[in-house]
């Protein structure tokens, strides 16, 4: 399980959605938390492609690091520290340049030698 954490968080930090799509199930179910907030939501590997390649854009580099991971049965909880610098402006929010530094965990559920599941909360 958690190579299939590290080869996913490389390939997220080197912007490779075809990379982070191959350790994924086809029915892959995504959510992301800010706050208990949920901010996005992806079920299936075409939804989940799509917001990756979105998200892409947002970011001139970014990074996500393990600061901490815990197993469980066919699931991982991993404490992340992430970084990234915005490549444009937020409406309402932050302009380009910002770099935002963020502390969360990322929930991972497995299934076949894939992931099927992925919360993100931050």
């Amino acid at each position: 399980m958690k190579h299939l954490i590290d080869r996913y968080l490389a390939s997220y930090n080197a912007f490779d959605v075809d990379g982070m799509l191959s350790l994924l199930s086809r029915d892959v179910r995504f959510e992301n938390y800010s706050g208990d907030q949920l901010t996005a939501a992806t079920s299936g590997i075409a939804d989940f492609r799509q917001l990756a390649e979105q998200s892409k854009s947002l970011f001139s580099e970014r990074e996500q690091r393990i600061s901490g991971l815990e197993f469980g049965h066919d699931a991982a909880i991993a404490t992340i520290a992430y970084r990234g610098t915005l490549a444009t402006d937020i409406p309402g929010g932050p302009s380009a340049g910002t770099v935002l530094d963020l502390q969360g965990t990322s929930e991972f559920s497995f299934d076949n030698g894939q992931i099927t599941k992925i919360v993100d909360r931050s």
